[in-house]
């Protein structure tokens, strides 16, 4: 399917890098420093891919930790890798990460699966032993109270460099795949914060009454994400609605129109029909509305539910879905009920580019083994398997109102699910759990739904789920995520679980 250029990008990780040595070296011998350095070059580079990468170079002395902490500080960096290019003094980074605060992951990555034994001396070992100081910088890092994380494995050359006497080229190898497959999750993770801290989420109107669950403090959540909460009034978006123009409304019906099926009746449920044209107008102008909104107030999110009686407000509300549903997929994550700790889960989804619909539990089938998922929208439909189907509904279920909805399934594959819950104490959590999504029948009643397969049949499943404490709502994205999520969640010092 078509994508839609996103309204916002996210921003990118700034990222600090550095080469850990040791300065008695260079004078003994020669040719390792320039051997080391070529290292830390490809580390940039291969790093650039991932975020802005700040390189200070080699770290060999206390002197030169500090003014790399004072560098990395200049840079505002939001990661820092520590690569051990060889042996150093745990003595010569303490200073570095006490002066500079951001997260560290430390890179124990060796050049060559084994050394050309026979022919190596001290010096072509030197860079070979770049596992040696680990233990010493992490009792180090331990005993002054600075978090680190640790990437072992191999480099990843696709070459090997003059100084080297055995094959250095292990950019094939699984022990260097996946240490570049955690590099890059750590940078996109560090992205996720950057833009979070960069954020504005818009609520609109207020929360569904009664469901506990989502209702959260915003200074909370700037608190603990960065994110700013700008409230919004229905009064907001109608001054919006009032200068849309009949061109407008043309271009966002053929918009509609190229990325939706237009239903017909549904066959099973009576209150799912083929959408009119005045629903589906009335949906566009809406949707050119939502958008004007979302540019003029610089969001990144709306959080929304209005609750009205017979009034004109009410009537806005029936054109959400279909372009809260074509702004989630232009990266503006969107949430009904007023749900915005799922709207963060949304918008972390997305930003990593696994899209991220809205979601609840549909029921179980004990047949398939599989949980049904899905909601009234919004939904990502770049996610979803084919074109996402509008039906003009008599009224939404539970709630006042009528309007389009979307109904549409996620495409086969894996999939996980981001919950973001608040615990007792007040604080965030993330709830996660992979599956695989199944091609299987679902309701024709204007609602999204998948069937799941989790590692757990369904009973054991939400045995495990329910006791997180989890909201009813969460996002589900395309593709295994547990990695990248849980590293979002360090990131912020959010606590988690993986179900």
């Amino acid at each position: 399917m078509e994508e839609l250029k996103k309204l916002k990008a996210p921003k990118r990780a700034r990222i600090g890098l550095y080469s850990a040595g040791l300065h008695a070296y260079w004078d003994q011998f020669e040719g390792l420093k320039e051997c080391l350095l070529e290292y830390n070059r490809f580390l940039e580079k291969r790093m650039a891919e991932f975020g802005e990468v700040y390189n200070f170079g080699l770290v060999d002395t206390e002197d030169r930790g500090r003014e790399a902490g004072e560098y990395f500080n200049g840079k505002n960096v939001d990661i820092v890798f520590s690569h051990a290019a060889t042996y150093y003094t745990s003595s010569c980074l303490l200073p570095l990460h006490q002066i500079n605060k951001a997260p560290v992951i430390i890179l124990n990555l060796q050049p060559a699966p084994e050394m050309a034994y026979d022919k190596t001396g001290t010096d072509r070992w030197l860079a070979q032993c770049v596992g040696c100081s680990i233990p010493e910088i992490s009792n180090a890092f331990n005993r002054a109270g600075i978090k680190f994380r640790a990437i072992n494995g191999l480099l990843g050359l696709d070459y090997t460099p003059k100084f080297s006497l055995a094959d250095e080229v292990t950019a094939d190898r699984p022990e260097a795949i996946k240490a570049w497959e955690q590099i890059g999750e750590w940078c996109l993770a560090a992205g996720v914060k950057r833009t979070l801290q960069h954020a504005r989420f818009g609520f609109l109107g207020g929360y569904y009454s009664g469901m506990l669950d989502m209702y959260s403090d915003f200074t909370m959540l700037q608190a603990q994400t960065g994110m700013h909460v700008e409230v919004l009034e229905m009064c907001d978006l109608e001054a919006y609605l009032r200068n849309v123009t009949e061109n407008e409304i043309k271009g966002k019906l053929a918009q509609i129109e190229a990325f939706f099926e237009i239903s017909g009746d549904s066959p099973s449920d009576p209150i799912a029909k083929k959408p009119t044209p005045e629903q589906l107008e009335w949906s566009a102008k809406v949707a050119v509305a939502q958008e004007k909104l979302v540019l003029e107030r610089n969001l990144d999110s709306i959080s929304y539910y209005y609750h009205g009686r017979d009034n004109y407000y009410e009537e806005i509300q029936s054109g959400f879905i279909v372009g809260h549903s074509l702004l989630t997929a232009q990266g503006i994550a969107c949430a009904g009920e007023g749900d915005i700790k799922t709207a963060l889960a949304m918008k972390i989804a997305d930003i990593l580019n696994k899209g991220g619909s809205y979601c609840e539990i549909v029921a179980s089938d004990f047949n398939r083994d599989t949980m049904i998922l899905g909601h009234d929208g919004p939904f990502h439909f770049l996610i979803s398997k084919g074109k996402p189907i509008l039906r003009g509904m008599g009224v939404y279920h539970g709630k006042r109102g009528s309007g389009v909805s979307v109904e549409a399934k996620v495409q086969p594959g894996p999939v996980t699910t981001l919950g973001i819950t608040q615990t007792g104490d007040g604080k965030l959590k993330f709830n996660i759990s992979e599956g695989e999504a199944i091609d299987a029948p679902i309701l024709l009643n204007g609602n999204t739904s998948t069937h799941i397969r989790f590692a757990q049949k369904p009973a054991e499943y939400m045995d495990r789920w329910f006791v997180e404490a989890p909201t009813h709502h969460f996002a589900l994205s395309v593709g295994h995520n547990a990695g990248l999520f849980t590293k979002v969640a360090q990131l912020l010092e959010i606590p988690y679980s993986v179900y």
